[in-house]
Formats: C-alpha cells, sequence, structure tokens
C-alpha cells in the first residue's frame, strides 16, 4: 500500500499482559504469538456496517467472537466509551496500538508485488512512533509487551472498513498476503464476574487514542 495507505492503524500500542490463560488451548508460546495476526483475521473480516473498529457504544464488540479468546477492537472513530458483555472464563485480547501491512498489487497506489520485509519494515517503522502507551484496569495499570507476527493472510469483505474509512477505495474484496502485524498487545485472563473498566491510550503522529470499555463479565452455564 502506497504513503499513508501503508500505515494500517487499529487502535494505538499493542500491550500483552504476560498472565497465563485459563483454557489450556491458549497455553502455548506459538498460540499466544499468534493472536496479533489473528486479531487482524477477525476485525478485517468483518463488514464496515457491524466493525467493532467503527462501533461508538459497544453494539458490535460481540461480531465474530468464538472460543478461548475473545478480541477488543481500537477506534477508528475518535475517542468512545463502549459497553460490552464478555462470557466469564474467556481471555481478552486487544490492542493499545498496532499496524498492519499487506500487499495490493495494482491497488492502492501500488504497482507490482512487494516482499513481506519491505511492509514488516513500515510496521515497525509506525509503532516505534508510538508513545505514552497505557491501559489501566480497573484503576489499576496493566503491564505491556511488543509483538511482531509472522506472515499471514488476510480475507477482506466487499464492504471492507479500507473502503468505508477512504483508505483505499479501490481496494477490493479477496484474500491477501503477505501480511504482517506489529504492535502493542494486552491479554487479560480470568477477570471475575461483574462490571470492570478498561481504559486505553495511546499517541502515534499527531493523533491520540482514548478509548474506554465498561466490561461485563457475564456468568456462563455449562451444564
Amino acid at each position: 500500500m502506497d504513503g499513508k495507505k501503508r500505515f494500517i492503524r487499529a487502535a494505538a500500542a499493542v500491550i500483552l499482559a504476560v498472565l497465563l490463560p485459563a483454557n489450556a488451548a491458549m497455553a502455548g508460546k506459538s498460540k499466544i504469538s499468534s493472536l496479533g495476526s489473528e486479531w487482524w483475521q477477525w476485525v478485517l473480516a468483518i463488514p464496515s456496517s457491524v466493525n467493532p473498529l467503527l462501533d461508538t457504544n459497544g453494539d458490535n464488540c460481540m461480531v465474530g467472537q468464538h472460543g478461548a479468546a475473545w478480541f477488543l477492537a481500537g477506534s477508528w472513530v475518535g475517542p468512545v466509551t463502549r459497553d460490552c458483555d464478555v462470557p466469564h472464563g474467556v481471555a481478552l485480547f486487544f490492542p493499545v496500538i498496532n499496524n498492519v501491512n499487506f500487499d495490493t498489487p495494482n491497488q492502492c497506489g501500488q504497482t507490482g508485488p512487494l516482499p513481506s520485509s519491505f511492509y514488516r519494515a513500515q510496521s515497525k517503522a509506525y509503532v516505534d512512533a508510538a508513545s505514552n502507551l497505557s491501559v489501566v484496569l480497573d484503576g489499576r495499570p496493566v503491564s505491556m509487551t511488543r509483538m511482531q507476527s509472522k506472515v499471514f493472510e488476510l480475507a477482506l469483505p466487499v464492504d471492507n472498513v479500507f473502503v468505508s474509512a477512504d483508505i483505499c477505495a479501490d481496494l477490493a474484496d479477496g484474500i491477501y498476503s503477505p501480511a504482517v502485524d506489529d504492535g502493542f498487545y494486552v491479554q487479560l485472563n480470568n477477570l471475575t464476574v461483574g462490571p470492570h473498566s478498561l481504559v486505553i491510550h495511546a499517541e502515534d503522529q499527531g493523533s491520540v487514542l482514548d478509548l474506554t470499555y465498561n466490561l461485563n463479565v457475564v456468568p456462563v452455564v455449562t451444564q
């Protein structure tokens, strides 16, 4: 992607609290290290009409969720407060700041294909420039860890967020590869049943992310 179109912002920095997940299926290092790319595969496959990145109140926070990890989206619509119900027992994984770049031959101002190393350098430069990153859960700061993905692929729908946000008006639906991610992510495990406040802040290249999640952890009946 060319110029600003190479810098596809999801939230702000990526924080990963290194806490052991409750579900053994997530305990392996390879599984945790893949969640950054899985987060992008989740959010970019969702049509813009219900995409959590464009959600202003939390109505779309459950779209596309399943399994042992639930994802929280950043914001492409400025400072927002979202109310979101999540099931007890899942791990919550989300970016504070992150950046994806992927190959778009003959689209978005690009000519021929480019290697993943080119896109990885673009994502790294974007995240390197981020500042004032913070995540606060129920009044307490959460630790942060940076993650860089392996090469992966993306599936974009017809009504994708890049077109609706005027980042790339000619980006067609389809499968795109190579794609790479860089960022700071957080993983939260075993939140107790009931209300929790999650506040995320990050700054990058003149823009500011201020995002609040009013989380309600709901008990799950298993039998």
